[in-house]
C-alpha cells in the first residue's frame, strides 16, 4: 500500500483562510466525506465551513445533538467506508473520551480537530490555551498509542489536517489535530498545490480484519455492505471480532498489537523542525502558536550574540524522545514555554540530561515573544 497522487478540489494557488477554513479544506482535500458535530467556541468556524462545502463535493454533514453523538456518528460513517472526522474544543473533547477509545481498540481511522482554548472546565471559552495535550494522550482508559499533530501557522491547519487523515487511514487510528484559538482564528495566505498525495485504506477481501501478519502491523479495513460478516466490538476480540473478554493471550496480543502499531512506527510519524541547533547552548522546545513567538526570540537574542537554537514539535503524540535525549545531551539548558502549567515540560525533562526551564502561561493569551526573550536571557 501506499500514497496516492489526486489533483487537488480548489483549484491551486494563493488563499486568504482563517485557520479554521483551512483545516476544513485540507480534509476535504484529503477525501473527507463526512462530518458530524456540535458547534463549540472557537472550533465552530470548522462545522460551518464544512456545512457550506460538503453539498459541493458530494458529502454528508450532520449537526448532532452533542459531541458524544457526534464522535459516535462519525465512527459508524468510518465503518460505512467514509473518511469522516468532527472538530471541538475542550469541553466537547472530554465528552468524546469513551468513544475515543472504542475507536482505538476496534482500530477505526478518523480525525478529532480540537481547537484547543482555555480551560478547566468551560474556562474561558474564547481566549487561548494549550492544555488538553494529556487529554489527547491520556483521555481515555487503558493502554494505546495516540497520534496527535501541532500546526503553528494556518498553513499547516491545512496541510495537517491532510497529513492527519493520511495517518489515520494509514494505521487505522484516531488521530488528533491539537490547534488551538490563536492559530484558528488566525488570518495568513495558504497555498495550495496543484496535486497532493493521499493514503486510501487498504482492503483485502476474505481477510481478518482485527489481524494480521503484516510488519506494520496494520490489518486491512473492510466496510459493511462490501459482502464480508463483521463484527466489531469494544470488548476483547479475537481477528475476526469475535468477543474473547475471558482469553488473557487473545486480549494482550489485541493490546500489543494496537499500540506497537504506532510505537514501532514512530519514526516515520514523528515530525519536527530545528533551528539553529548545530550550535546552540540553549534550546527552546515549542509547539503550535508558542513556536512562533519563540523564533522570534531565537532570532533577537542570537543577534545579541548569544547561541540559541529552536526545536519545535509537529507531532506531539508519538513523542520525539529519542531527538530531545540527543540535543539534551548536548546543550546546558533546554527552556519549554506553554499556555498550560508545563504538560510538555515533563515530558521533555524525562529524556533530556540537561537542565529543563518551563515557562507556564495560563491567562488566556499568547506567549509574547518578549517573554521568551526575557527567560533566554537569564539562561546565558
Amino acid at each position: 500500500m501506499a500514497y496516492k497522487e489526486i489533483d487537488s478540489i480548489l483549484p491551486p494557488g494563493n488563499y486568504y483562510f482563517s485557520g479554521n477554513a483551512a483545516a476544513a479544506e485540507g480534509a476535504i482535500a484529503a477525501g473527507c466525506r463526512y462530518y458530524a458535530g456540535y458547534p463549540i467556541t472557537p472550533s465552530s468556524e470548522i462545522m460551518e465551513r464544512i456545512s457550506v462545502r460538503f453539498p459541493e463535493v458530494e458529502g454528508a454533514f450532520i449537526q448532532m445533538e452533542d459531541e458524544i453523538a457526534s464522535i459516535c456518528s462519525v465512527i459508524g460513517a468510518s465503518w460505512a467506508g467514509a473518511k469522516a472526522m468532527t472538530a471541538t474544543s475542550g469541553p466537547g473533547f472530554s465528552l468524546m473520551q469513551e468513544a475515543i477509545g472504542y475507536a482505538a481498540l476496534t482500530e477505526t481511522p478518523l480525525v478529532i480537530m480540537d481547537v484547543q482554548r482555555a480551560g478547566p472546565g468551560t474556562g474561558q471559552a474564547t481566549r487561548v490555551g494549550s492544555g488538553d495535550l494529556m487529554q489527547a494522550k491520556w483521555g481515555s482508559h487503558g493502554d494505546y498509542q495516540p497520534i496527535a499533530l501541532s500546526p503553528w501557522s494556518v498553513q499547516e491547519m491545512y496541510d495537517h489536517s491532510i497529513l492527519a487523515f493520511n495517518l489515520a487511514e494509514q494505521y487505522r487510528t484516531p488521530v488528533f489535530l491539537m490547534g488551538d484559538e490563536a492559530i484558528g482564528h488566525l488570518m495568513e495566505r495558504v497555498d495550495v498545490k496543484p496535486r497532493l498525495k493521499v493514503w486510501n485504506r487498504f482492503k483485502l477481501p476474505a481477510a481478518p480484519p482485527f489481524g494480521t501478519d503484516q510488519d506494520d502491523g496494520v490489518p486491512p479495513m473492510p466496510a459493511f455492505g462490501e459482502g464480508q460478516r463483521l463484527l466489531v466490538t469494544g470488548s476483547t476480540h479475537n481477528e475476526w471480532g469475535i468477543r474473547k473478554t475471558d482469553d488473557g493471550k487473545v486480549h494482550a496480543r489485541l493490546v500489543d498489537r494496537i499500540n506497537n502499531k504506532v510505537f514501532n512506527n514512530r519514526e516515520k510519524i514523528i515530525q519536527t523542525e530545528g533551528h539553529y541547533l548545530d550550535d546552540a547552548e540553549v534550546v527552546v522546545v515549542a509547539y503550535g502558536f508558542t513556536a512562533r513567538s519563540a523564533i522570534f526570540a531565537v532570532d533577537q537574542i542570537r543577534e545579541e550574540g548569544h547561541r540559541a537554537g529552536l526545536l519545535r514539535l509537529k507531532t506531539i503524540w508519538p513523542f520525539a524522545d529519542h531527538l530531545i535525549e540527543k540535543i539534551g545531551a548536548g546543550v546546558k539548558c533546554m527552556l519549554v514555554p506553554e499556555m498550560n502549567r508545563g504538560q510538555i515540560k515533563g515530558e521533555v525533562m524525562k529524556y533530556a540530561e540537561c537542565d529543563v526551564m518551563p515557562y507556564n502561561q495560563t491567562d488566556g493569551e499568547i506567549i509574547h515573544p518578549d517573554t521568551i526573550i526575557r527567560d533566554l536571557r537569564r539562561l546565558f
